[in-house]
This record gives C-alpha cells, structure tokens and sequence, in this order.
C-alpha cells in the first residue's frame, strides 16, 4: 500500500484519539484558563505548558502522611502582627477586634530581646520605665480578645555582641540569650505558651554573617533548656527558614541545605514544631513542583520530607509566615517577592489553606503575612503589599478570603489524624489522656465513658479507617456515614444492626486500624460515631484514605498532553496527505 493511501486513514484515526483525549478540556473550555491556572500555579499559557509537563515527571514526594503528628490538628488561621510598634491602644484594639472577625484565633508577634533588655544584661528598664510595659498590655489585651500567641525571641542587643560587624545576629555568649528567653518565659509563665526561636538563620540578614547551622542549633538547644526549665509546659518552634536556593557567596543558604545540617547538628532533640515559610512567590498554590530547584508554595513538602528521612515525622510543621504580594504595578522598586493582583491574591490565599487541609496533614498553625502595618509610611516598602488591612483598617480583597476560609466547616483530608483534631466535635463523656496544652496534642487517644457518646466530622476522601485500642471489657461504636449505616462496599460489623466497631479482645491492644468505608466518592462524607456501651471504647486516630494529589494531577496532565501532541501528530499527516 503506497504511503498515500494509508496517511488520510492514519491522520483520521489520530484525529480521533485527539478528540477524546481533550474532548473534557473542550466540553469545559470557558473555565479551561483557571482550571489550568488551579493546576500549575501559572497564568502564561507556555508556563502553563510547562507545568503540566511536570506534573507528568514529578517524582513522589515522601512526607508520611500515615503518621501521626503532633500540634497538626490544631485549629489552623493565624496571622503576623507589629503589635509592639502601636502607640494608642484603641488601635490594638480594633487590630484584634478584626483579627477575630475574620476568624483568625493566633497571632505571630516579635518580643524584640533589643527593646525588652536594651541596655546592659539584667537591666529591663529605659527612659519610659519598665521595657516589659508594652508587651503587658499585648498579652492582657490578647487574652480579653481570646487570641493565642506564638512569641518570636530575636534581634539580639547591642550590648550582646559589641564586636560584631552588623546589628543583627546572635550574641557572643549564647547563655545571655538564654537568660532573656528564661526571662520571657517566667513572666508570662501560663499566659504564652508558644514560643519560636529566631527567624530565617539561613539568610545573612537575620544572622548578621554566613548562615551557620551548628552555631543556630547551639544558640536552639541553649533556648530550649532554658525555656523548658523555666516552664515545662512551652512548646518551642524552631526558626523559620527562608525558602531560597542560596547564593554563590554563601550568604544566603538553601533552606534545604540548612534543615539537613541542622539535623546533622543534633537539633532534633531541640524543638517540638518545625517553623516553615510558606510564600508562593510567583506562582499560585497549585503549583505542584516540588522540587529543589522551585522556589513555591509546595516546597514545604520537601522540608517535611528531610524532617520524615532524618526520622521526625511525629513533629507538625506550622507556616510562620504564608501569602503572595500584590505590588502595584506603580510600585517605583523591585517586586522581590513576586507580584500578583489583589484578586488573585485573594483566591490563591483561599486555595492555599484549602489545599493545606486536604492534602497536608502534617501542617497545624498558617500565619499569614501579614495583618497590618501601623503606619502609611510602609507603602514604600515592597513587603507592604501582602497586607490584610490599610494602617486605616481598611480591610482588602484578601482578608474576606481568609474569613471565607475561617468560616467553612471544618473537615479532614487525606491522611492520618490524632483524636484531638480541632476538626472533631465530640458529645458526652469522653476522657482524654496524654499530652500538655490546649491546642497541643493534650487527648492523643479519646475514651468513650457512657453510652451514647458521640463523636461526629467530616472527611473528604474515598475512604475511612479507624485506629482504636481493643481489651477484654471493650465497648462497641456504631458508624454511620453519610447518615446510613451500611452505605458502603466494606464495614465492620457485630451483633447489633448496623455497622458496629467492636474494640473487645482477649488482651489488650493499642493500633489496630479497622476499616469502615471504602470505594466512596471523595467527598465531603459526614461521619457520626456512637457509643453502644458503657464499656469504654479507646479512639486513637482517624486516617483518611484517598488518592495523593499529584497523582491525580499527574494523570490529568498526561491526558491533555497527550491530546495536544496527537492533534499535532494528526495535522501534521493531513497536510502531508494533502501535499502533492
């Protein structure tokens, strides 16, 4: 048969594959540049190409989302705030009066060690009086608005480091740091609980010489010691790492460089909750290149997965910072953190905790960068542009976002979840044993105590497994899913109509996963858990089962791909058919 003859049929049948292949992207083609920009995190359409390019290659990422970890499942909307810099209080006021009604219950505020303890060691005090005065009034103000802080302990006196070349970075003696930590801590002794030492180590800017990881876990396990000795209830955060891939003058270091030698130094032993920063730059959250070479908003999974390798999986990573900046294209400098518009900035925020919720189980605490500047002097600044409200408390597109987010129900995505999940609404009587603190991992198992107990919350996945303890006078739950108690293709089932989980044995057992749904749409499915029994029934976690993300993006990517290269392929072989 002549090549003639056999390239229309051939172009024909490519055609047709085509067809089906992008006939999805065809049928939804009004929505197709958002799905797209959803997708990649890209808005240029030859970016967007790209990003689906490699979402087809990405390798796994591996950040043990089967595991356990602790402070995760807290309540998770925060924010930065420059309380210390406000004069009047009426200001601080209304700072958090909005604060509150966004739904945002954290806050992340710097205790300047330069401010606190300005002149020499031991001396707290300067020409206004006491130098503890307004950090007082943030702590008691916070705790009439019902706001819970998490401390950030820098910016080292001069008096710290005379010799020093620049300002900032750590003090000579690494004990006088010690000493104001254990200063902070005793004085707000059951009023602050979280405390975070230091901010971006990695960059020259914040360590006031060339980033040096051992030096940092040294001036780490000095703070911890001294933190937990004045207060063995503190829980303390590591310093944030800016996400960057270095510079050749080795002022600046890899956060991912730096995280793994800060392991190499012994700094496991040192902190409780992994500070990470969670900034988009100059794509959207739906960029999904997690890769060492990107600089975006999923490089927080390779944090985790350095945290997973050097065995710390059972440590939440929280986003001490998170947020894209909306320069103005007037803006007269650089945009060096990426530029996005203000609704964009909007809707990425939204997807961002969105997908946070459903895909990152690891993650507890978002602050978001940032509340407010208190002044309209910090327009100049290229950082300005991130903020939630004007200095005149104006608030912008993106604060009704993270209130839109605030306000969803809360719900459990994909992975393993402790029982003491913010997201967990339990009624009746449940004991909880273990932990310390109430947004810590106080109640890493729940005991049903009387029947009728309940427990209900929503998931979105295909799948749910339970993890209970079992013993010899163990009761039963029902389960009921979706409001029917057989609504699924596989369940655990007893003596009493329905879908029943019995937690009775011979001896006693912790970790026994028992699988009561499977095979359902992803959701969201509405879960309700009930006591049968007096007889005492151990919750120790609920994992979530469902397809990973990049997976499904990963075949979505190839599908579209594939289609354009075969429509290519396919007018290529017409025109050749065609040509004389």
């Amino acid at each position: 048969m002549r090549l003639s003859s056999w390239l229309p049929r051939f172009g024909a049948a490519l055609a047709a594959l085509a067809v089906l292949l992008l006939l999805p992207a065809f049928a939804f083609r009004d929505q197709l540049p958002t799905w797209l920009e959803e997708l990649t995190g890209e808005t240029d359409p030859r970016q967007q190409v790209e990003g689906l390019i490699h979402l087809v290659r990405q390798r796994r990422v591996e950040t043990a989302d089967l595991s356990p970890s602790a402070y995760a499942g807290v309540y998770p909307f925060g924010a930065n705030t420059f309380f210390e810099q406000e004069v009047e209080e009426w200001k601080l006021r209304r700072s958090m009066e909005m604060l509150r009604a966004a739904g945002i219950r954290w806050f992340r505020q710097q205790f300047p060690w330069d401010r606190i303890e300005p002149e020499a060691r031991g001396r707290f005090s300067g020409p206004s009086g006491s130098t503890w005065q307004p950090f007082d009034r943030i702590m008691s103000l916070a705790e009439e608005y019902g706001l819970e802080p998490v401390v950030r302990l820098d910016l080292a006196p001069r008096w710290s480091h005379p010799d020093a070349p620049f300002r900032r970075g750590p003090p000579a003696d690494l004990n006088d740091y010690g000493d104001f930590v254990a200063a902070v801590v005793q004085r707000y002794k059951g009023r602050v609980r979280y405390y975070q030492v230091w901010n971006e180590p990695n960059l020259f800017f914040e360590w006031g010489s060339a980033p040096n990881a051992a030096h940092y876990v040294r001036l780490l396990r000095v703070a911890y010691q001294r933190a937990k000795a004045a207060d063995p209830q503190v829980v303390i955060l590591s310093a944030a790492l800016s996400p960057t891939l270095g510079t050749p003058d080795g002022l600046n270091q890899s956060d991912l460089t730096y995280l793994q030698e800060m392991y190499d130094a012994g700094a496991r032993d040192y902190f409780d909750i992994l500070s990470a920063q969670g900034y988009g730059l100059w794509t959207g959250p739906g960029d999904r290149r997690a890769d060492p070479s990107q600089v975006n908003f999923s490089r927080v999974q390779l944090l985790r997965e350095i945290m997973v390798r050097n065995g710390d999986a059972g440590k939440a990573i929280w986003l001490s910072e998170m947020g894209w900046d909306a320069v103005p294209l007037d803006f007269p400098g650089e945009a060096l953190h990426g530029r996005v518009t203000e609704e964009q900035q909007a809707r990425y925020t939204l997807a961002a905790f969105r997908r946070i919720q459903e895909e990152w189980p690891w993650v507890g605490v978002v602050f978001y960068w940032h509340f407010r500047k208190v002044s309209d002097e910090a327009r100049s600044q290229e950082d300005f542009y991130f903020r939630l409200v004007d200095p005149d408390f104006t608030p912008r597109p993106v604060y009704y976002a993270v209130q839109q987010a605030a306000s969803q129900p809360p719900g459990l995505g994909r992975g393993w979840h402790r029982p003491d999940h913010w997201a967990l609404a339990f009624d009746g009587v449940w004991e909880g044993r273990g932990g310390h603190g109430p947004a810590g991992p106080q109640a890493p198992l729940r005991i049903s105590r009387q029947i009728g107990s309940r427990v209900a919350f929503t998931f979105n996945g295909t799948g749910l497994t339970l993890v209970v303890g079992k013993r010899p006078m163990g009761g039963r739950l029902a389960v009921e899913v979706d409001g029917a108690s057989l609504p699924v293709n596989r369940i655990a089932t007893g003596s009493s109509p329905g879908a029943v989980v019995d937690t009775r044995a011979p001896g006693e057992r912790s970790g026994i996963q028992t699988p009561v749904a499977a095979g359902l749409a992803k959701g969201p499915h509405r879960v309700v858990l009930t006591a049968l029994d007096d007889a005492p029934v151990t919750l120790e976690g609920i994992i979530v089962v469902g397809e990973e993300a990049t997976a499904q993006e990963g075949l979505v990517a190839a599908g579209l791909l594939a289609g354009g290269a075969v429509a290519l392929l396919a007018a290529s072989l017409a025109k050749a058919a065609a040509s004389p």
